[in-house]
Order: C-alpha cells, then structure tokens, then sequence
C-alpha cells in the first residue's frame, strides 16, 4: 500500500472499527432521555468523553464533541472572540495556521475586527517573542497550531502559552496534527482537534476550553454539548473516535521512532537520488511521518500524476495543483521553493519496503516530469541594453524558473537576467532558485504587464 497522505486522513484504525461496529446497537438512541435505551447511549458517550478528555489532559466538562475539526476551530475561535467583546476584537494568529483559522480571521477582519498574522522563519516555525510583540490591549485571542500541516514542523506551543498568559490572552491551540501523537504541552486555553487525523471515523471533533476561560457560544442556542455543539450526537463515531485515540497513544512512542527513522531516510537520500532539490521544514523540531519537499523546474500536479500511476498516494503544496494557480500560504510564508512540492506523511504501520520503492520511483518520475516541460523557444528570449531579458507571461510555475535557468549561462558574470511573470509562484520560485544555484536575486519591480524579477549572475 503506497498511501502517503496520512497529515490528510489517516487510515481508519481496527480499533476505531471494532469500536464503531459494536456501539452501532447500543448508541443509536437520544442520550438525552431517562429510558433504558437513552440511557445505555448516554453511558457510551460519557464514557468517550472521558476517555478523550484523559488523552487531551483536560476534564471531561471541558471537553465538547463537534461534527468535524473545521467546526471545532470555527465554533472556537467565534465563542472565544464572542466572550471578550469587551476586551476588544484584535486576533493573533501564525502565517501558516490552517485555512479554517485564516478563514476565521478573515471573517472577523470583514466584520471590523483585526487581525495580526506572526511571521515564520524558512523552517515554518514562530518566535514566542513575536506573539509578545503582537500582543495588544484589545487582543481577545491568539490562534497557534501544534504542528504544520504541510511541512510537519512543531510550534513552541508552551512557550507562546506562556507569553500570552502573562498579558491575560488566551490561546487557541489546533492540534489536529499532533494529538494522536501526544498531549499538547503549556497553559492553552483552547484545543481543537479532528479524529481523522489519528485514524478515527470522520466527522468527529474536539472543542476543548478550559475552566474560567470566557466563551460565549454562537449561534442558535442548543442544549447539547455544554451549548458548544448544536445537534445529535453521533455516538458510534464518537465512540470509535476516542477508543482510536487511546489505542494510537498506547502505540505512539515506538511507531513515532519508526517514522522517523523512515523520514530521516527521505530526507537524507531524496537530495542524492534527485538533483535541485529543496527539503523543507524544521529538521529536527517536526512531526514523526511528515517529509516535505520541492523539486525545481518540476509541475507538481503532473509529479503527483507520475507517482499516482506508480501507486503512490502523496499531496502538494505547488501552485501548480490548485484552482487558484497561486503557491500554499505555508510555502508563501516560509519562502521557500515551492514548485515540484511533495509532501508524504507516513500512515502508522507503513511497511519499510513501501518507502525504499517510493525512493526507487521517485527519480524516474521528476525526471519523466522535468523531460515533457521541455525548453524555451528562442523568441521568449530578447535583450534590453546590457539585460537579458525572459518573457515568461502567460506561462505558470515551473516555466519561468526553467526559462531562467536556460539562459542564466548566456550573460558574463555580473550580468542580469530580467524575467517577466505573471504567476504568484515566481514570487517565491525565483529567490529560491537563486539561493540554491549560488546566483544574486536582486529583487522584483513594476512590469507593464506582471512582475519583472532581476537576477544577476555570481557564478
């Protein structure tokens, strides 16, 4: 099995299964009611409560079941920001939350709130320092992720819980990536988690909030879940939930030490099989499973294509394999390459044999990749006085970088290649080039059409 794509949804877990099954007969009724069979489902749920307040290190009152990890954030954040109306309406979140954060906080900014994104460093990870910095007198909340999504790097969760404690903020943590791994460390004040993440059954969430912190629930009022939840309970998935989360935490500590060993060996062996290559994310401060890189001069949805036929199942983060042709706000944030992206993110249990073919495969597919693009045609190639100029409009990531890259040996040393783009991704594609062939990138300026990015020749 070549299924790679686990940071996206795991595989269900057997526990998880035989759990689902066997609360199929039991937990169908209300859990609501005093009659026998309401009574028998209201066990079955306050016994997953429980089990899954254990795993998070939190009390089972402070833990509320929602229909997904999106609307445990979503319900999070507005209740949070709902509670301290009168502190003021000013949000902190990380560059690289994921979209149901920044959707959160785009939400708030079109109703006059504010918002402060903290920047990253090129290994995807904050200062605790710049939560403190962005911290003001009308900051109702900050927002901060566990661990990436995409490149797998861990946050300084404790650190900035403890920044923002001191100013008397809280803090939202979304751990959907690391909980099935182990509980989140620090003084947060908010959890969020989805249970596809660990290998539970889809459309079960966590919504955590802790004693004392206010929280005002949005929406139509509803009795169910503390008010935090509206809506019937699904108890076998519930159930099947929480009885996978207990069974991942119990084999966490040697199946983590396992996947990093098999991703220590992407990391290290990927650049040596496969030339102009960008291994992202913190090395050592990162999920056990995720291995996140970016191959030059590459389209990552046809990569994805090649490896797809190989029978691999892996994501991207390229510009190249979304609608909207623009690079994955992660790689934007962290301004890194990200044309050719690849993200594999090992499920519990991978066989071995399944990563040294993937290893095997890979190289074949870039280059399969890499070949089809072809070169330039002559005429996308003119000079202005002493610059070479590449007219790439028109033509999306990887051409520009390609078309750079043709011509950067036909000016002297010293000299400068002007391209021309209109794709988001040369934004990020060209500087990252340059950095990884040893040439200047000597910035960007106003085109009459798109952008003009200016490189000189070093070497």
């Amino acid at each position: 099995m070549g299924y790679f794509d686990a940071a996206s949804a795991a595989p269900l877990h057997p526990i998880a299964r035989q759990a689902l099954q066997a609360s199929l007969d039991e937990g169908w009724a209300d859990p609501a009611r005093l009659y026998r069979e309401g009574r028998r489902a209201r066990v079955l749920l306050d016994a997953a409560r429980e089990a899954a307040a254990e795993a998070v290190g939190c009390r089972p009152d402070e833990l509320a079941f929602t229909s997904s990890g999106t609307r445990a954030v979503h319900s999070g954040i507005a209740g949070a920001l709902a509670g301290r109306r009168r502190v003021g309406r000013h949000l902190i979140v990380s560059a690289v939350e994921h979209s149901s954060v920044l959707h959160s906080a785009e939400l708030l900014e079109a109703s006059g709130g504010t918002v402060t994104q903290v920047p990253v460093d090129r290994a995807g990870r904050v200062k605790p320092s710049a939560y403190g910095e962005a911290l003001r007198a009308d900051t109702a909340l900050a927002c901060l992720q566990s661990a990436n999504h995409e490149v797998g790097t861990e946050q300084p969760v404790a650190e900035v819980a403890e920044v923002c404690q001191a100013a008397g903020v809280p803090l939202l943590v979304d751990a959907a990536q690391s909980l099935g791994w182990a509980p989140v460390d620090g003084d947060w004040s908010l959890l969020t988690a989805s249970a596809h993440k660990w290998g539970g059954p889809s459309g079960v969430g966590l919504l955590v909030v802790r004693k004392g912190v206010r929280f005002a629930p949005q929406g139509p009022a509803d009795e169910r879940e503390s008010g935090r939840a509206a809506g019937f309970e699904n108890i076998p998935a519930i159930v099947a939930a929480a009885a996978s989360l207990r069974a991942v935490r119990a084999e966490a500590a040697a199946e983590a030490a396992r996947l990093r060993e098999l991703t220590e060996r992407i990391r290290a062996r990927v650049p040596h099989l496969v030339p102009d290559v960008e291994v992202v994310g913190d090395p050592v401060r990162r999920l056990p499973g995720v291995v996140t890189f970016s191959c030059l001069y590459v389209d990552g949805e046809a990569l994805l294509h090649e490896l797809d036929r190989e029978g691999f199942s892996v994501s991207s983060g390229s510009s190249c394999t979304s609608s909207t042709l623009t690079p994955s706000h992660v790689l934007r944030a962290m301004g890194v390459l990200s044309e050719g992206n690849v993200r594999i993110s090992l499920p519990a249990g991978v066989a071995e044999e399944d990563v040294e073919r993937f290893l095997t495969v890979l190289p074949g597919a870039v280059a399969a990749v890499r070949e089809k693009l072809g070169a330039p045609v002559a005429s996308d190639v003119a000079r202005e006085e002493d610059v070479l100029v590449v007219d790439s409009l028109g033509k999306r990531c990887p051409i520009p970088v390609i078309e750079l890259a043709k011509v950067i040996g036909d000016v002297p040393v010293g000299g400068l290649v002007r391209v021309l783009s209109d794709d988001e991704a040369a934004r990020l594609d060209i500087p990252a080039w340059c950095e990884m062939r040893g040439q200047e990138y000597v910035g960007e300026e106003p085109a009459d059409r798109g952008t003009a990015y200016l490189v000189r020749r070093v070497s």
